[in-house]
């Protein structure tokens, strides 16, 4: 067996490990939250039925900070992207729990620390490496960091808006993330997007059974928007390992991005105000139609199904990467505009 797949044996415990604990400290959030009426009212913006406490996601941070330090002392990650990664974190963690305690922040004071978060990580990582199109490497320079600057504040913001029903936000965090690392896994093997995949799907999986298939806590701001801008830097950080890893992370992603990016189109077109709170996704309405678990799964499904081995084809070089991304998106934006998105249920 190669050495770096031995190495990386030594991690797999340590993540059921990290599932454990982010399971219990949800308990634990929850209680704290349950107290402090930390409580998501149901109305006509939201989806769900029953007040309920909102702030788990902080078990994820509480997770992700604990275990990014670890994943450095143990080699899997390089330095400066580490720290990059603590620092983003705390910044997106801090703001979102402020949210989740006290109740909306102003958007313009939200979004300087998301822009600020997205800078140190986009500096740290390196920026945006040359992308494969067509056959050839191509180094967009400075419109490519920009562009990846844009990405990765548009990642942790979509997050927050798709994470609406029971359980979507944590399978789609633990399917991406889990998905590049195995990839990143057999086709390498690339230690640091096996690490922080690895780390990003354990906190979500220690999360899920708390909020599906029934919601008995939220994730709230702190950890969605957390896990938004990890995923984010793991399909860069994927990119710069193996170039088309990218691909397969823009594919992976795929249906929350084309979800929230058409949902913020529509509305401004519709002249809606686009920082107002809403119930216009496309899963939104199917969730309305068809409950939330019904939706989840198939979430889950097309993930696994679709998304997945389509990934894994652009990973490997088996099929051309720009017309199949094109393609993928094409049929995935047909889907959300034949689901309503950006109309109101």
């Amino acid at each position: 067996m190669a050495e770096g797949h031995i190495g990386l044996i030594w991690l797999a415990p340590a993540l059921w490990v990290a599932v454990g604990i982010t399971a219990v400290l949800v308990g634990v959030v929850r209680r704290y939250a349950t107290s402090r009426q930390m409580l998501d009212q149901p109305g006509a913006r939201r989806s769900h039925t029953e007040p309920t406490p909102r702030g788990g996601g902080l078990a994820i941070v509480a997770i992700v900070l604990l275990g990014l330090p670890l994943l450095l002392l143990g080699g899997y990650l390089p330095l400066k992207p580490g720290i990059g990664l603590m620092a983003a974190g705390l910044i997106v963690a801090a703001a979102g729990w402020w949210d989740d305690r006290m109740g909306d922040i102003p958007a313009r004071w939200r979004l300087v620390a998301h822009a600020l978060a997205a800078a140190i990580v986009l500096f740290t990582l390196g920026g945006l490496p040359p992308i494969p199109i067509a056959g050839q490497l191509v180094d967009f320079g400075l419109i490519g960091h920009a562009l990846a600057w844009v990405y990765l504040i548009w990642m942790l913001n979509l997050f927050n808006f798709m994470d609406g029903i029971n359980g979507i936000a944590g399978i789609e965090a633990f399917t991406v993330a889990g998905g590049l690392a195995l990839m990143a896994l057999m086709l390498g093997p690339y230690p640091a997007v096996v690490a922080l995949g690895g780390l990003i799907a354990a906190g979500a999986l220690g999360f899920l059974p708390w909020n599906f298939p029934t919601a008995r806590i939220f994730m709230g701001d702190a950890g969605s928007g957390l896990l938004g801008l990890l995923l984010g830097a793991l399909v860069l950080l994927a990119a710069h390992a193996a170039p088309l890893l990218f691909w397969s992370g823009i594919v992976l992603s795929a249906i929350f991005w084309i979800d929230a990016t058409a949902t913020l189109l529509v509305r401004t077109a519709r002249r809606e105000r686009i920082t107002e709170a809403h119930r216009s996704h496309a899963y939104q309405h199917a969730a309305a139609k068809w409950g939330h678990t019904r939706v989840t799964l198939l979430v889950l499904l097309i993930n696994l199904v679709f998304l997945l081995p389509a990934a894994w084809l652009l990973a490997a070089g088996a099929i051309p990467a720009l017309p199949t991304v094109i393609l993928i998106t094409g049929l995935l934006t047909l889907l959300a505009v034949c689901g309503r998105a950006g109309q109101s249920c």
